[in-house]
């Protein structure tokens, strides 16, 4: 079988993918000062563009959602126009790229907004640290709960990322509703404690996802957006009282309104970004949750390409978002077609900085190809 499954075309809504070995989003810290992405990271984008799809860093819908230093935005003119340089460079190169949009809550931090952070509840994350603007872990802060009122604004700056994202020639955007950011903690109780419509049962807890799929589909179309889930995952001190019957009930309503494509982080690679090491034990999310999404279903966490190509032909997922390795190996899909050796990539360089670690990992020569 080798890797066959994965070299197989993929309809996600209204993209056609000529492969099933997608780019995750890697948080990369390296855009310019405002959020503001750069040459630079048009060619780190452009060089990959041979992926199924590029699935973006998360990029915030507001300064009051970074959780990251020089993480890129989609809030100003300017951070519009510095994204149009990496579409058309990846458009040129023939790839497709999403943008991932995320508000981080009470992840964030006053050094980035000097207001407290907002989230569902006033209630720290008791495990973990805040990054500030000038790479130092601090405490998380208490944030302060979002007013009823207050949450129909986040609705709206979702809305206004998805136009800016399609304004700056994006072929469509992913919610990031993952890893303990705002929307995340909204629908899980143990983040959750609100007694309005937006706290309590499961129907509540999901709605603030639920508006902002409605919205951004009434700006951009169901068929250009996805959504990535991480039940049973821990980063960010996230948790709930029962996660099957919250993300059934999240992945049901998804699929009922027919986004283009749900993705699912595995548990077991929840910490990836800081650590190789992968967690045991958990639930296995493409399993419980895949036959609930009436529509394609991307997996990521801890895969390689053999791991990979068996999920996919046994219809686990319909596709599989590698990250460490994007990282290393900017022409992965061509290494794993050729069977060639994979690039290790250097996690000293994941974060901040300039082309070291990020535009310089080598691509194969066509020799190379030839003789793998």
């Amino acid at each position: 079988m080798a890797i066959t499954p994965l070299l197989q075309p993929l309809r996600l809504g209204a993209l056609t993918l000529p492969n099933r070995i997608l780019m995750a989003p890697l948080t990369r810290m390296r855009a310019a000062a405002g959020g503001v992405p750069t040459a630079m990271n048009a060619l780190y984008y452009a060089q990959r563009a041979t992926a199924g799809l590029i699935v973006t860093e998360a990029t915030h819908t507001s300064f009051a959602g970074q959780s990251y230093p020089n993480q890129p935005g989609i809030h100003s003119a300017a951070q519009v126009a510095g994204w149009r340089q990496v579409t058309a460079a990846v458009h040129a190169a023939g790839g497709r790229i999403v943008l991932q949009l995320v508000h981080a809550g009470r992840t964030s931090h006053t050094d980035y907004d000097a207001a407290a952070p907002v989230g569902a509840s006033a209630k720290a994350p008791a495990t973990g640290m805040a990054f500030t603007p000038a790479f130092e872990l601090k405490p998380f802060e208490t944030p302060r709960a979002l007013q009823t009122a207050e949450v129909t604004a986040i609705v709206g700056e979702f809305r206004r990322a998805a136009a800016n994202a399609i304004a700056a020639g994006f072929d469509g955007v992913e919610i990031h509703a993952a890893n303990g950011y705002l929307l995340d903690q909204f629908m899980q109780d143990g983040s959750n404690q609100r007694d309005d419509v937006y706290g309590g049962s499961i129907d509540n807890r999901a709605r603030l996802l639920l508006d902002v799929v409605d919205a951004m589909g009434a700006e951009i179309g169901l068929d250009r957006i996805g959504v990535r889930l991480s039940p049973f995952a821990s980063f960010n001190d996230m948790h709930d009282s029962d996660p099957v019957a919250l993300f059934g009930h999240v992945i049901n309503q998804l699929s009922v309104r027919g986004v283009a494509y749900l993705h699912l982080i595995e548990a077991r690679a929840a910490s990836l970004g800081l650590s190789d090491e992968l967690a045991a034990g958990l639930g296995n999310n493409a399993a419980i949750f895949r036959a609930l999404f009436d529509g394609p279903v991307i997996s990521a966490g801890g895969y390689d390409a053999a791991s990979a190509a068996t999920l996919v032909a046994g219809g686990g997922a319909d596709a599989v978002a590698f990250g460490r390795m994007f990282i290393a190996n900017p022409d992965l899909v061509a290494r794993l077609s050729a069977g060639a050796d994979l690039n290790q990539y250097d996690r000293a360089t994941f974060y901040g900085g300039a082309e070291q670690g990020y535009l310089d990992y080598p691509a194969l020569t066509e020799a190379a190809r030839e003789a793998a």
